[in-house]
């Protein structure tokens, strides 16, 4: 037995499952060349477990013939105070009568008796195992452990059938953190931290690699540049490698383990079309039952891998031998790794051989623009294809390149950079068919938005579509991401050319089309879709997609520099249209612009409308500045906000000028503003002729329509036609009830106090009954019935926690329920509230 090392690391763990495992009949120990599996059990002997006769026998290679054999175990035995029985001959091998006579001798101790076998799995030939399995038949006391790197030829299956087998294997050997750590405390050289996890990684636990880092690291300063520089080629572990593993293997076999060093994780078939080796199946089997430093992968998955150290030596071996050879095995393993599906490893190998037209040529065959359109260089495929070289000139080359610019938020860099494809395919053509055409139809309806033609659309979505329709099938299953990404780069477009509606239900459809992992493109579409339906006055999808923009990014992890600033504005602008001013405001502290022109140019709009609900008409003013970059609807709405803040400023030449850039779009927006103007000037048949055909159309946006209600009724104020302000008035909060809007609303209210003074039912609806002066506009969401029972305590005066009490919830949920009734009944007050639901006739 083996006498303990001075850097001897105490493993009680293990040490109980050998004692466990000696209640039984058989245990195994198996493992890596220098795994501790003899120090484990030699500690084992030491700390006395048990009180029991323990033989040691240490075996080799040679020590397999059973006249060998036997007399080691016999001799083992008699030293443990076991008279184990003489052959007749000395030197002839044990023969049945004699193991028969030592198992009854086992059987006439007092106690078991454990015989040790360090090496023994190793052994070749089934002769000397074929005895110990009779006598393990026959002694019931016994207790054998082997040890080795491998499986003894013993029927394991039937010991763990039997429960009577337990193993110890390479994974049990590993070392933990904590061992590790007080190894290397033995050897002077402490590590914790980061450097502990790096040194834990490198080595996977590996005890002798440990120790051979900790004596390559003693003496140094620098820990931390030692553990990250440490390799399997270092002198002290490339010599245990070579003279543990290397040296044991054939030519033909050390061939094979340096040719498929280059692979990761690999399966049998990958090896034999990189090694051109038919068998490499049986050799590969050969590697794993002698634990030779590579290991299966899962269950059941039939992939290997090398230990790390073990590989980075062989990778070192194979550059030196025979570096030519190694980019013709990349490039082997590349292709086939591409057939099969693997296209982030193909592209890895074909990378690491220099072959950069292959790699991107890879990328484009197999549909994969859109995940670097979407992951740019940040995903693993991105990252490998980043440092692609600016002078090739390769067609394929130079659209990754595009794809990858685009991805990272640099689209005119994508733009030049598609160009400059577009001129190469032109010239040289390509090779990669319906894989080029797609990727090219994915770069033009992504560069259409920021582009001088983005109407190209309703000709390039279309065709896109077709071709995605006719794609192979098998192409499209690996690539889900790929109708997302075209739906989300159509919509981008169609809101560049002002289809709003368009755009919004492409949008909606991208988002449904996208596949996990495609977060940041479902991001993308909601916080524009969020902005697109605050803009058409759809409160309430505009509020949905704005919280599922904000949700999903926090489930992702975005920082607040990447959450979707847009989809807070939106928000903001849903608040202050339903007039509830502290949650607009609150939105509009949360949005991080950053350089979006999209959530610039809507925080604008709405920064301008809550100046002015504030009064501040020159700041309102002085907030609406051009974003060039907007989509045109947007930079339109910023126009016609200073147009309409012009007109009440009686700047009706300015007004005049801002209008004249939409005079050919002539849309109803558009329209009701010139009305406007057209009433500030006094011409007011004008102004009513077009309020009211913009008023009547069909399918005019609900806050165009507002507008025209709106102005419709001032019109018909201002001509003391009270009852068509009534009407006008009463259609205008018609089409502002379903989504609560109340702004616009409120903005006029005044000036139609007159008018309400002889209705009672519109007073109500617009502010406290019975008062002259009407101070605040109400358009009634409906009250929950919660919210009415809360009222009906409110309306009897009765306290907070009495109304909690009555209703069995708590007291916030009543203060929620009561901030809820004066948003609703736009009330700062309670009795206000309740004066207000009684002329309502609520309560």
């Amino acid at each position: 037995m083996p006498a303990a090392p001075p850097f001897m690391v105490a493993r009680p763990g293990l040490l109980d499952r050998v004692s466990e495992g000696v209640r039984g009949p058989v245990t195994l120990v198996t493992g890596l060349a220098g795994s501790g599996k003899t120090q484990l059990l030699a500690s084992w002997v030491r700390s006395r477990a048990v009180d029991w006769p323990i033989a040691w026998v240490t075996l080799e290679n040679g020590d397999e013939p059973a006249p060998t054999f036997w007399s080691y175990v016999l001799e083992g035995l008699r030293r443990a105070g076991v008279p184990a029985p003489e052959p007749a001959v000395p030197g002839a091998a044990a023969s049945r009568a004699i193991l028969a006579r030592l198992a009854a001798v086992v059987d006439e101790q007092p106690t078991p008796v454990v015989l040790v076998l360090d090496g023994a799995a190793q052994l070749p030939g089934r002769e000397w195992a074929s005895g110990l399995e009779f006598l393990l038949a026959h002694a019931r006391g016994l207790r054998v452990v082997l040890a080795g790197r491998w499986d003894p030829p013993l029927p394991l299956y039937r010991y763990r059938l039997a429960g009577q087998l337990r193993e110890v294997r390479t994974a049990d050997l590993a070392f933990t953190a904590e061992e590790t750590s007080r190894l290397m405390d033995l050897h002077g050289v402490p590590v914790g931290g980061t450097d502990l996890a790096a040194l834990l990684e490198h080595t996977e636990g590996w005890a002798a690699g440990i120790r051979l880092c900790a004596c390559a690291m003693q003496g140094s300063a620098d820990v931390t540049r030692m553990v990250s520089a440490i390799s399997g080629d270092e002198s002290t572990i490339a010599e245990y490698f070579i003279g543990e593993v290397l040296r044991t293997q054939s030519p033909a076999m050390r061939r094979f383990l340096l040719e498929t060093s280059i692979l990761d994780t690999f399966s049998a078939d990958l090896a034999a079309t990189v090694t051109a080796r038919p068998d490499a199946a049986r050799l590969l089997a050969v590697l794993t039952r002698e634990n030779a430093f590579i290991q299966p992968v899962g269950e059941g998955a039939e992939l290997y891998r090398y230990h790390r150290l073990f590989a980075e030596l062989l990778r070192a071996q194979l550059s030196w031998v025979e570096p030519e050879q190694i980019a013709v095995l990349h490039q082997r393993a590349a292709r086939w790794l591409s057939q099969h599906g693997r296209l982030t490893d193909a592209v890895g190998h074909s990378v690491v051989a220099g072959d950069w037209g292959t790699a991107a040529a890879m990328v484009i065959e197999d549909f994969a623009v859109g995940r670097l359109v979407i992951e740019g260089t940040s995903g693993r495929l991105g990252e490998q294809l980043a440092a692609l070289p600016e002078h090739l000139d390769l067609p394929e080359v130079v659209l990754v390149r595009s794809a990858l610019a685009w991805g990272d938020g640099r689209p005119d860099e994508a733009r030049e950079l598609f160009t400059l494809a577009g001129n190469l395919l032109a010239i040289q053509g390509s090779d990669c068919g319906e894989g080029v055409t797609l990727a090219c139809f994915l770069m033009r309806l992504l560069l259409l938005a920021d582009g001088p033609e983005p109407e190209q659309v309703d000709e390039l979505a279309p065709v896109a579509t077709a071709f995605l329709a006719v794609a192979p099938a098998r192409k499209l299953v690996r690539r889900p991401e790929l109708r997302a990404v075209l739906l989300a780069a159509e919509g981008r477009a169609r809101s560049a050319c002002g289809d709003v509606n368009g755009a919004v239900t492409v949008l909606a459809d991208a988002v449904t089309a996208a596949p996990a992992g495609c977060e940041a493109l479902k991001v993308e579409c909601l916080r524009a879709v969020a902005v697109l339906e605050a803009y058409r006055g759809r409160l309430g999808r505009a509020e949905t997609a704005a919280r599922q923009a904000l949700d999903l990014a926090l489930q992702c992890g975005m920082d607040r520099e990447h959450r979707p600033g847009a989809a807070e504005v939106a928000l903001a602008w849903v608040a202050l249209e339903r007039y509830d001013i502290e949650a607009a405001d609150r939105h509009l502290r949360s949005a991080h612009l950053g350089e979006d022109p999209l959530a610039v140019a809507a925080h604008a709009v709405v920064k301008s409308r809550r100046l002015q609900v504030r009064g501040e008409l020159r700041g309102a003013l002085n907030a609406l500045i051009p974003i060039p970059a907007a989509p045109p609807w947007l930079r339109r709405e910023i126009d016609l906000g200073r147009a309409r803040l012009l007109i009440g400023a009686a700047r009706l030449d300015d007004a005049a000028e801002v209008l004249l850039a939409h005079t050919h779009s002539r849309t109803a927006d558009v329209a009701v503003v010139e009305a406007g103007l057209a009433l500030a000037r006094g011409d007011a048949s004008r102004a009513h002729e077009v309020a009211r055909t913009v008023a009547d159309a069909a399918g005019v946006a609900t806050p165009v329509a507002l507008d025209a209600w709106l102005l419709l009724a001032m019109l018909a104020a201002s001509a003391d036609d009270a009852a068509g302000a009534r009407e006008a008035l009463r259609r205008a909060l018609r089409v502002a009830g379903p989504e609560n809007v109340r702004r616009p609303v409120h903005q006029v209210w005044g000036a139609l106090r007159r008018v309400l003074r002889d209705d009672e039912k519109l007073a109500a609806l617009g502010g406290p009954a019975g008062t002259a002066s009407v101070s605040e506009p109400v358009v009634v969401e409906a009250l929950s019935k919660r919210e009415l029972d809360v009222l009906r305590g409110m309306a009897e005066m009765l306290p907070t926690e009495e109304i909690a009490a009555s209703m069995y919830v708590s007291v916030n949920t009543v203060k929620t329920h009561v901030r809820s009734i004066l948003r609703k009944l736009s009330a700062s007050r309670r009795n206000e509230a309740v004066r207000r639901a009684r002329a309502l006739n609520l309560i």
